[in-house]
């Protein structure tokens, strides 16, 4: 009880009377030969299960369990948060539950598999196909391998989330949505269980029936809106028969306001990063619940303000601490490698499971579905096939949840969506910089993906028959570098030219930590950071930036003054996102002599430009902004050289 020992369900919580099973159970790697110890809820390939198999295709779990003494006159439940990807379990030599799909949770109610005493074996067999590519898997690798296999890493194979026991009453609460009403003045709670139904927000309000109705509004006086800077959440406590179960909500709404995302009406431009959700010794399983909260610190001291979770359903806990910390989150499902009926038909499954077990979470703005045709085989535009699947898609997930925006093919070739995204790599300043501003500002919508060393394939936002015209769009992926150094020059130039565009809703840095092979993170894997050259991510991804108008040429070169003798004149644009207009003042410094000028940004606008002139004298020109409090808002840098 010491390995992972929170309550897993955060949303869904019966935690005044549990047992926690994580910690360590016997291990085989053949049937019956329990040879091993692995530490459970660590996948079997990585460090801190304490054993490292890899491509084990079949393992088997095994340890004894107990049921408390005051449980006897209720039903004993079994939970597994999370099992890649195929789980028999038995209990006392009989077969009680068997789960296919490594990332939704399951439940087994064991109560006549006890002995009299409620004592039992519990064993689990689970099946990890070393083969994925028709089975939703994300990031894991797989033999033969993915498309994408050079940004696939370790699979995370077994028991990966918590697995325990709790007591419920025959008659049960079994599910309980809770959603804030319209006018966000209340909380709308959907139940299914027995009667009669007590519903409490401590504190704030008390409703009781005694026939539940199906769906009911509690009405909250003077509400607390949920929100990044401010994330109020409410308890919520529900009585049903017998049957207690604890959630909390947060009141919130998410629009999108002309082209901008809008949380409770206010505009809030997206500052993005990707998150893979690995860990070094676990995989897909974090040391602890602390890991999970620092993760999101990490990304807001960088100045984020929205995590995408890469292709995987993450653990509740996450999404927990997301709705604590008021980072915003956009959630997608896990990837397969192939286009079949069967692998569409389980990527359906897992993306109708993820609204259901995550809709409550009001950290979630956005709602992705495929990503960069993975699992299509690449030729959406080119398959109506393809188009139909990345349509289902859209649809479970906008049926489910009406109330957030939905990506339906992350970065190419939409086909039914609320947001239309683009990923756009790219190692040159110049083409860069034009192909974002032709991305942004004109009816073009075709750019080149780099698939392979020799092989660029032209990709385009629409399918035939999408107009995207009129929909919002932010940058979904960029980067750019292979050291930290180049790392830290393109994040300064090429968010520098995503800000430049007011059309632009935001966009999603790659990434926001390395992953084994994979170095192109803010932070190392450990989570530690990086030399960027000078460069400092929290004012890069600034409330308020600073755009330089010129285009640089390599990292310490960004203007090379050629033996110039006459004033360089370097112009300065401001790009606001605050509330309110900022009214300060923009300062430059280079060796030593320093000089300023006063700056009216509108929010949501780039100011023209204003002319820096400074001496051709090779050095780091430091630019920063003020605002009418003396309060530095914002920091850019040009390095000069001969």
């Amino acid at each position: 009880m010491n390995t992972r020992p929170e309550y897993p369900r955060p949303h869904f919580d019966r935690s005044e009377r549990w047992l926690n099973l994580n910690g360590k159970w016997e291990f085989a790697r053949e049937a019956d030969r329990f040879a091993e110890t692995i530490v459970v809820p660590f996948p079997w390939e990585h460090p801190d299960a304490g054993v490292v198999a890899h491509w084990l295709p079949t393992a088997w779990y095994r340890r004894q369990i107990e049921r408390p003494d005051d449980w006897a006159g209720e039903r004993t439940i079994l939970h597994f948060g999370a099992v890649h990807h195929h789980a028999t379990v038995f209990v006392n030599g009989e077969q009680a539950a068997e789960h296919v799909g490594g990332y939704l949770p399951f439940e087994v109610d064991i109560t006549d598999l006890l002995d009299p005493s409620g004592r039992a074996e519990l064993v689990v067999r689970v099946d990890a196909p070393v083969d994925k590519r028709f089975v939703p898997h994300g990031k894991q690798r797989s033999l033969p391998a993915d498309d994408y296999d050079g940004c696939a890493f370790t699979p995370s194979s077994g028991i990966w989330q918590t697995v325990w026991l709790e007591p419920r009453p025959v008659e049960h609460i079994s599910r309980l949505v809770l959603r804030p009403t319209d006018s966000l003045d209340g909380v709308e709670v959907t139940l299914t269980g027995p009667s009669p139904v007590r519903i409490e927000i401590p504190g704030v309000v008390v409703r009781e029936y005694d026939e539940w109705p199906g769906t009911a509004t509690l009405p909250i006086a003077q509400p607390r809106l949920w929100s990044p800077d401010d994330p109020h959440l409410y308890d919520v406590v529900v009585t049903a028969g017998q049957d207690t179960v604890r959630g909390y909500t947060g009141l919130r709404k998410v629009e999108w306001h002309g082209n901008n995302l809008a949380v409770n009406g206010v505009p809030t431009y997206v500052r993005g990063v990707l998150d893979q959700g690995f860990w070094p010794a676990g995989g897909h399983t974090a040391p602890s619940d602390e890991a999970f909260r620092r993760d999101l610190e990490l990304a807001r001291e960088a100045g984020f303000n929205l995590v995408r979770k890469h292709i995987k359903l993450e653990d509740p806990r996450w999404l927990y601490w997301a709705d604590r910390l008021g980072m915003l989150v956009w959630a997608e499902p896990p990837s397969t490698g192939r286009f079949t009926a069967e692998s569409v038909a389980a990527f359906e499954e897992v993306t109708a499971g993820m609204v259901e077990r995550d809709g409550n979470h009001p950290s979630i703005v956005i709602w992705g579905g495929y990503n960069e045709e993975w699992g299509l085989d690449w030729d959406v535009p080119g398959d109506p096939a393809k188009q139909d699947a990345v349509r289902r898609a859209y649809r479970i997930i906008r049926d489910a949840d009406p109330t957030r925006p939905v990506v339906d093919n992350s970065g190419w070739a939409h086909v039914e969506t609320d947001l239309v995204d683009w990923h756009y790599y790219d190692e040159n300043a110049g083409s860069w910089a034009a192909i974002v501003d032709r991305l942004v500002n004109t009816t073009d919508g075709t750019f080149p993906v780099r698939l392979g060393p020799d092989f660029v394939a032209q990709k385009t936002i629409a399918a035939p028959g999408f107009d995207p015209t009129g929909k919002p769009q932010l940058n979904g992926e960029y980067g750019g570098g292979s050291t930290s150094v180049e790392r830290g020059w393109h994040l300064r130039w090429q968010t520098q030219e995503l800000r430049r565009h007011p059309l632009n809703a935001g966009y999603i840095y790659t990434e926001l930590y390395d992953i084994e092979h994979e170095t192109v993170g803010i932070y190392t894997y450990e989570r530690r950071g990086k030399d960027l050259g000078g460069v400092v991510p929290s004012d890069v991804h600034a409330e308020t930036v600073l755009i330089v108008d010129l285009v640089p040429q390599a990292p310490g070169r960004d203007l090379v003054l050629n033996g110039a003798d006459d004033p360089v004149v370097v112009p300065v644009r401001v790009s606001h996102h605050g509330r309110d207009p900022l009214l300060g003042t923009l300062h430059w410094a280079l060796d030593g002599a320093t000089s300023s000028v006063a700056v009216d940004a509108k929010p949501f606008e780039v100011t023209d430009p204003f002319d820096v002139a400074v001496p051709p004298t090779p050095g780091r020109l430091l630019l920063w902004a003020t605002d009418a409090a003396g309060t530095v808002v914002a920091r850019t840098a040009v390095d000069l050289a001969d």
